[in-house]
């Protein structure tokens, strides 16, 4: 199955794959972020960092389309976020590659049965293709022996590169971390760090992590977007540099 080419693919003149401006967020008819300027280009790896409640997670819902945009005016790759309807969140998602804390993996079918549930819902329909892209994806996080295990028979980090897995199927244009380390010990928590870098700059595929997780920010600095005081506001640091030009996926 092919997906229509992303928008900075089918007009190089649109350079961002993100951009909000004066964006606002409600939830329960509380704003619970304003004052929104957030502009990612394409092929970018940025950090979302902020404190628990302060709303990391309500703009990576923003831009996976289970909250709206309140105010201000904003586009994710082809989608206008003022614009979207219900029926086109499906479309956006397609798009996307989402990796969340805690797996969410399928508890009742085994890995390639995950993958293949996603592969359906999103409008795959060919079983062989279905299946060679399964492989595909899992051979690049390195778990491509555990194609038949059931998600319980997988450690914490195994079942991580699963859901990056998951998430590479539609080869997004970007994909949205929430905390991807917060239930990995620190060793595995670097392991899924060094995947997603090496996937970010490997399948050029932009990274936007939502952490709390500062020795990773510290160990791979680059670009950082903090989450204080109901905004969202650009970090300059003094060892700012782009992770992705200094990283090698075969150190």
């Amino acid at each position: 199955m092919r997906l229509s080419p992303p928008l900075h693919q089918r007009f190089p003149f649109v350079s961002s794959l993100i951009e909000i401006k004066l964006g606002e967020i409600c939830q329960n008819k509380s704003v619970v972020l304003n004052d929104i300027n957030v502009d990612i280009k394409p092929n970018e790896f940025v950090y979302l960092i902020g404190k628990t409640g302060s709303g990391k997670s309500s703009l990576l819902k923003l831009l996976y389309g289970e909250l709206k945009l309140s105010g201000g005016t904003g586009h994710i790759d082809n989608f206008d976020l003022n614009a979207l309807r219900k029926r086109d969140i499906p479309k956006l998602r397609r798009t996307l590659g989402i990796v969340f804390q805690d797996f969410q993996l399928l508890t009742d079918r085994s890995v390639l049965g995950n993958l293949l549930f996603v592969m359906g819902a999103s409008g795959w329909k060919d079983k062989k293709e279905m299946h060679k892209r399964a492989k595909e994806v899992l051979q690049l996080v390195g778990v491509e022996n555990k194609i038949n295990s059931m998600p319980f028979a997988l450690s914490g980090g195994e079942q991580q590169r699963v859901a990056i897995a998951r998430a590479l199927l539609n080869r997004p244009s970007l994909i949205l971390a929430d905390e991807p380390t917060g239930n990995l010990d620190p060793e595995t928590s670097e392991e899924i760090m060094r995947l997603l870098l090496a996937i970010s700059k490997e399948e050029k595929t932009s990274v936007l992590m939502a952490t709390h997780d500062m020795s990773m920010v510290e160990k791979y600095p680059g670009r950082i977007l903090r989450v204080e005081q109901g905004t969202i506001r650009e970090v300059n640091t003094i060892n700012q540099f782009d992770p992705l030009s200094s990283f090698n996926p075969n150190e």
